[in-house]
């Protein structure tokens, strides 16, 4: 419970926000502008490329840091649900009643999530990172996701199954497919909220 306790605050860190009122040409809220995601492309667009890389290295830090606490409070086990944990504050921040604030997509915090669990799976992850990236400004996105996220899933159930090495991550166990689902579905979820219908305006 402390690792999922601590992973989720740690993932709720409102990254782009810091980034954000940090620049003094920045906008007050950047859930108000582009594409209204607090993530590291739209901070790119709305801030600049600098800024957005800020963001999205942060972003991908509160994955590696909540895996790295939660296994020194929870063993490999805590590594894996902490991880998951901060996927799943980045997506799902808290707020006051009916004044929540809607997270992001938690693409880069899952690449954290992978690089301090899975790091095996680092390269596939990244281009399927890359592939998404280019493809959601034709609202392709969601059709990459699910890919994704079936590839992710599939992999570490595979991993677990077969028992192969994880470079330099943890020996491979239940704990991987369990948390890569969580995070793949929070992830997708996400996507699917933020996607207009066919046919509507962005």
């Amino acid at each position: 419970m402390a690792a999922l306790a601590a992973g989720y605050l740690l993932g709720a860190v409102p990254s782009a926000d810091l980034v954000s009122r940090s620049s003094r040409a920045g906008p007050d809220d950047i859930r108000r502008v582009g594409s209204g995601n607090p993530g590291a492309a739209n901070a790119a667009d709305q801030l600049g490329r600098l800024r957005g890389g800020v963001v999205l290295l942060a972003d991908v830090a509160k994955g590696v840091a909540a895996g790295r606490l939660g296994l020194a409070l929870g063993g490999t086990a805590g590594l894996q649900f902490g991880a998951a944990a901060a996927v799943v504050g980045h997506c799902h921040p808290p707020g006051l009643p009916g004044r929540r604030r809607p997270g992001g997509k938690g693409v880069a915090t899952s690449i954290g999530q992978v690089l301090v669990g899975f790091p095996a799976y680092f390269p596939v992850d990244v281009a399927v990172a890359g592939l998404t990236a280019a493809l959601v400004r034709n609202r392709r996105a969601m059709v990459a996701n699910t890919v994704a996220s079936a590839a992710w899933v599939g992999c570490s159930v595979l991993w677990w199954r077969r028992r192969w090495p994880n470079l330099w991550g943890p020996e491979v166990g239940a704990s991987l497919p369990v948390a890569s689902a969580v995070s793949a579905l929070t992830i997708l979820d996400r996507f699917a909220r933020s996607t207009p219908p066919p046919g509507t305006a962005s």
